[in-house]
C-alpha cells in the first residue's frame, strides 16, 4: 500500500507534544502516541474505510504520513485547519485566558477522530462511568475494528449486538450509523451550517442531547467558536478562574465567553485540558 505524505504549516503555535500528552489522559481512545510521533487508526469519512496515520513534527512544520490521502481530516483533528493567531488578542483582553494559554503553550484542540466516533462515544457514555464507557468501546473496536480502528457506520449498522451494549443503546447507534452513512453525520454536513442548525439537527438522532450536540459538534467537527452552555465543568471552572461567587448565570456566561470569540470553542477545551492552579 502506498503512503501518502503532506505538510502542514500551522496558522499560530502548534506543539504535538501537547496533543499527545492530551490524548494520553483522553480515556475516549486509545494510547495513539509512539514516542514524539503520533499514530493512530480510524476510518475515514471518505469512504469508512480504515486508515493509518503518523504525524511528526520539525520546528513549525507538521508531517504526515497516511495509508490515503486524508491529511484535510487529520487537520481537522488537530485543529490545524483553524487559524490560531486570533489567541494572542483574546489573550490580551482576558487575562484568565493568558495564563491558560500559558500552562500549556502550543495546544490545540484535539478531536475526535470523526464526527461519528464523538456520537458513538457519547451514547456509549451515557448513564455510566467514563472507565465502563472506555471499556466496552475498547472491546468493540478490538471485536469488530479494523487495524485498531472503531468499528465502520457499516459494522455496526450491521451488527445484531455489541459487547457491554444494551439494546436501547444498540438501536440509538445503528440510527448513529445511518446517520453517517447518508452524511447526516459528518464533518461536512455539519460544518457547512450556522452552528445553532448544526446542534438542532444534532439533537434529531436519538439518544443526542443539548451536551451530546455540543461534544460531536465541538470534539467531533472540530467546530472552532461555539461556547458549549451545558458542561456543568466548564462552568465550575469559570465561575473559579474568575473569582465568581457561584458559577456564572447566563449572562455572566456570554459575558465572558463573548471575549473569546472567534474561538470561544478552543478556550472551553483549554479549561478543561489545563486547569489553573488553585
Amino acid at each position: 500500500m502506498t503512503d501518502h505524505q503532506a505538510t502542514i504549516e500551522p496558522r499560530g503555535e502548534f506543539e504535538l507534544s501537547r496533543a499527545i500528552a492530551f490524548l494520553e489522559a483522553w480515556p475516549a481512545t486509545q494510547l495513539p502516541a509512539n514516542g514524539t510521533d503520533l499514530c493512530f487508526s480510524y476510518c475515514s469519512e471518505s469512504d469508512w474505510q480504515p486508515v493509518d496515520i503518523r504525524v511528526s513534527q520539525s520546528g513549525r512544520k507538521v508531517n504526515l504520513t497516511m495509508t490515503a490521502p486524508v491529511e484535510d481530516e487529520v487537520a481537522r483533528i488537530l485543529s490545524l485547519d483553524i487559524d490560531g493567531t486570533p489567541l494572542t488578542d483574546i489573550a490580551g483582553r482576558d487575562p484568565v485566558v493568558a495564563r491558560l494559554l500559558a500552562a500549556a503553550p502550543g495546544l490545540r484542540p484535539v478531536c475526535f477522530w470523526t464526527p461519528w466516533e464523538a456520537a458513538c462515544w457519547a451514547v456509549l457514555s451515557q448513564r455510566t462511568s467514563r472507565r465502563t464507557a472506555t471499556a466496552h468501546k475498547q472491546r468493540i473496536t478490538r471485536e469488530l475494528g479494523t487495524r485498531s480502528a472503531f468499528p465502520s457506520p457499516q459494522v455496526i449498522l450491521e451488527a445484531q449486538a455489541l459487547p457491554g451494549v444494551n439494546p436501547v443503546k444498540l438501536e440509538r447507534l445503528h440510527a448513529l450509523a445511518a446517520a453517517a452513512l447518508d452524511g447526516t453525520l459528518t464533518t461536512r454536513a455539519l460544518r457547512a451550517v450556522p452552528a445553532a442548525e448544526a446542534l438542532a439537527s444534532l439533537q434529531e438522532l436519538p439518544g443526542i442531547g443539548p451536551f451530546s450536540a455540543d461534544l460531536i459538534l465541538i470534539r467531533g467537527a472540530g467546530s472552532p467558536d461555539i461556547a458549549p452552555t451545558t458542561e456543568s465543568r466548564l462552568l465550575t471552572a469559570i465561575q473559579h478562574a474568575y473569582e465568581l461567587p457561584e458559577p456564572p448565570t447566563p449572562t455572566e456566561f456570554r459575558a465572558i465567553t463573548d471575549a473569546w470569540q472567534p474561538l470561544r470553542s478552543w478556550v472551553s477545551f483549554f479549561f478543561r485540558a489545563t486547569p489553573l492552579p488553585a
